[in-house]
């Protein structure tokens, strides 16, 4: 059983005035150069580059405090190839918060219960064994809880409340997101996400409501190989960005790695294949499992420049989502170009408001085809629109496909037409759009058809609905002549896919 040692006051002294630094914290706690397993160790330059960020953010955090200004809460995300020393960091981050801010609470979660239970939570229970106050530490399974002669020891001098003190390893579930949930510390709140990607989504906005107390250090730190191009550990990088201190680390960087190892990897799979970009890079990869649409694919139609067509048709499409819960959306395109007029989200209003917007966008632009999903509300709106003598293309996504042997549902074949046509579009720079995009998987029925992932599996998963894409892929719903050729023709898939005529056929 762990004790006291003789100058255990002067050491509780030296950690707590280092509260505000967890570099200062990790060069003093452990036995860098010294015999024995960090005899040839140092810190490595990124992890040294994110303990100041650290360090920085929890002083200007003091300093809005003596000012009575809220501190905020400090989002750290990493993404990088393999084999950086990731769990490493997350086990000093944890043992600072434990060892400088007593009564603070810290939560360690990973993809899995085997990362969490043998890589990620061994680790840190490995340094807090090196760290020069090994002996503060009871070791459970899955917790980590301060010796009782530590606690009889603070008492004496402070009023402890050693309920929430400990380091703890939470597994959590898909089905039942909220037994992620957990008590909140007033002194001190940690959630360190390892392997980030493979976290659910709806795990996420549960581990946000730990930081409801506006305590002085609140840090939540997400890092991981970067494998999946949607979900949170993605918006960390894109949507979500503004609110993350982030970094992608490219493993060739890191030192005492064998660069050959990474080069391997290379010439294995090519420089710009996605095991290069994840595996060592660092970078998203441009296809994720079942992902309908790459992000690779959405990323090359926004930096495409093509050349208008003036003679394709123009054409206007409209989501109307459930109006009033998402937003609906009203999109123009012409041929391969989705830019040649800006789109229009409506987040709130009625099905009549709705009609208005499309109509009077009607009388300016002229479109030559105008595209409403019908299901759900979209019949009603159709229904408003025709009565005033708007020439309307009804779309039943839920309906039966062209081609009933490859597909499960028109809004299956819709967006597959959409897919092929990306590689030869321009699309805006719209983070919305793109996320829509690339946000569906896919899967294959029972007898072999191509299924799209419905909006509302896409909602489980912590998605949001793709309206603006949605409203895009309706263009894709039936062929149109083209402005300099009156007379409708078929067309090749290729033809289609290329944009050049099929656009959709009054």
């Amino acid at each position: 059983m762990s004790k006291p040692l003789p100058n255990e006051e002067q050491l509780i002294k030296q950690l707590l005035e280092l509260s505000d630094d967890p570099l200062s914290f990790v060069l003093f706690a452990f036995p860098w150069g010294q015999p024995g397993p960090l005899q040839d160790k140092k810190p490595r330059k990124w992890q040294v580059r994110a303990l100041k960020k650290m360090r920085d953010h929890m002083r200007s955090n003091r300093a809005k405090s003596a000012l009575e200004l809220s501190p905020e809460l400090f989002r750290m995300a990493r993404a990088s190839g393999r084999g950086i020393g990731k769990s490493a960091f997350l086990a000093w981050v944890a043992l600072w918060l434990f060892s400088t801010v007593m009564g603070s609470t810290t939560i360690v979660s990973a993809n899995t219960e085997s990362q969490l239970k043998d890589t990620t939570f061994p680790e840190i229970k490995k340094w807090a064994s090196m760290s020069m106050n090994s002996h503060w530490f009871e070791y459970q399974a899955m917790s980590i809880k301060p010796a009782s002669w530590l606690v009889q020891l603070l008492r004496q001098s402070t009023q402890l409340d050693e309920s929430y003190w400990y380091i703890q390893a939470r597994l959590w579930s898909e089905e039942n997101p909220d037994a992620f949930a957990g008590p909140h510390s007033q002194l001190g709140m940690a959630v360190l996400f390892d392997e980030a990607s493979g976290i659910s989504t709806n795990i996420w906005p549960v581990a946000q409501g730990y930081f409801t107390d506006k305590t002085l250090h609140r840090i939540w730190i997400a890092i991981s190989n970067p494998r999946n191009p949607t979900g949170e550990f993605f918006n960390c990088f894109h949507v979500n960005r503004d609110q993350w201190d982030r970094e992608n680390i490219d493993a060739r960087s890191v030192e005492e790695n064998d660069a050959q190892i990474y080069q391997d990897i290379i010439d294995r799979h090519g420089a710009d294949s996605d095991e290069a970009r994840v595996e060592v890079y660092g970078m998203f990869p441009r296809h994720g499992d079942k992902q309908f649409i790459g992000r690779g694919t959405v990323e090359e139609a926004i930096e495409r420049a093509i050349e208008r067509d003036a003679g394709a048709p123009l054409l206007m499409g409209v989501d109307p989502a459930r109006f009033g819960d998402d937003a609906a959306e009203i999109v123009f395109r012409q041929g391969r170009d989705w830019t040649v007029h800006e789109g229009i989200s409506l987040p709130k209003g009625s099905i009549v408001q709705l009609a208005n917007v499309i109509a009077r966008e009607i009388e300016d632009r002229n479109p030559d085809a105008v595209f409403i999903e019908g299901d759900g509300v979209g019949g009603g709106l159709i229904d408003i629109l025709k009565d005033r003598r708007y020439k309307i293309i009804e779309v039943s996504m839920g309906g039966k496909p062209d081609d009933k042997d490859d597909y499960a549902d028109h809004r299956t074949e819709c967006w597959d037409r959409m897919k092929d046509a990306l590689p030869y579009s321009s699309i805006s720079r719209d983070s919305e759009l793109h996320d829509d995009l690339s946000g569906p998987t896919y899967d294959y029925s029972n007898n072999g058809k191509l299924k799209l992932e419905s909006t509302r599996d896409m909602k489980k998963r912590g998605l949001a609905s793709p309206n603006k894409a949605s409203a895009f892929a309706v263009t894709f719903a039936r062929p149109v002549a083209r402005r300099d050729r009156p007379a409708s023709r078929a067309h090749s898939r290729r033809q289609f896919a290329e944009g050049v005529d099929y656009a959709v056929l009054g």
